[in-house]
């Protein structure tokens, strides 16, 4: 079977990209990447939050493609059973894909006032207050979780799909200085810290200055 190939966007500003990236990394799976040009349209409208249906990533394994990247998710846990994608308890497991979920199709207000970019820092950031109702939640979901599973990941001593899920969030939460609570200080430490994580931060270092529409603040 030919090895399996990922289709990302940029690792400095597609969240949805990191998503799916860490899915694949946390599985197992054997793969290449294949990053698409800033250029190409699919990109700047998953980057600018024009695109209806995010079809970056997508995945391409024993002539099955796969995109959305909670499809992606569950299609990892399907053919990687043994990487605990999806916590082996069922409510756990009910929990873990609620906030996925919650994740992929909500915190608009976030997306659009703090847009994913690694390299840049922004302090004394104004957050304005839909915004900052959508960091409430998620820092409610992540207190939850962690009291619930004990961390010092969402669900518990291993990495799951929920951590990829909101990994991208971590990454916001730092370049725009947010305040947050020291539980979730902690989570982010964690997350930054993953080998997985440093890579894509240090790859996204890396690029250059293409999408000069995402360096506004907005």
């Amino acid at each position: 079977m030919a090895k399996a190939v990922l289709t990302i966007s940029s690792k400095n500003y597609g969240a949805w990209a990191l998503r799916g990236w860490l899915m694949a990394k946390f599985s197992g799976l054997d793969f290449t990447e294949h990053t698409i040009s800033a250029d190409d349209p699919a990109m700047k409208a998953e980057m600018l939050l024009l695109s209806s249906s995010m079809l970056v990533p997508s995945l391409q394994h024993g002539g099955i493609k796969v995109w959305d990247t909670l499809a992606i998710g569950e299609y990892l846990h399907e053919i990687k059973p043994k990487a605990g994608l999806l916590p082996a308890d069922m409510a756990a497991r009910a929990h873990c894909r609620a906030i996925c979920g919650e994740m992929h199709s909500g915190f608009s207000s976030l997306r659009a006032a703090l847009p994913m970019n690694i390299k840049a820092h922004f302090p004394n950031f104004k957050v304005w207050s839909r915004a900052q109702s959508d960091i409430d939640r998620i820092q409610e979901i992540w207190t939850d979780c962690l009291a619930t599973y004990g961390g010092p990941y969402l669900f518990g001593k291993k990495v799951c799909l929920a951590d990829a899920m909101y990994a991208p969030v971590v990454t916001r939460f730092m370049t725009y200085d947010i305040a947050v609570t020291p539980e979730a200080t902690a989570y982010m430490e964690h997350i930054m810290a993953l080998p997985a994580m440093q890579a894509w931060v240090a790859a996204a270092k890396t690029e250059p200055e293409e999408i000069d529409e995402l360096d506004a603040e907005f």
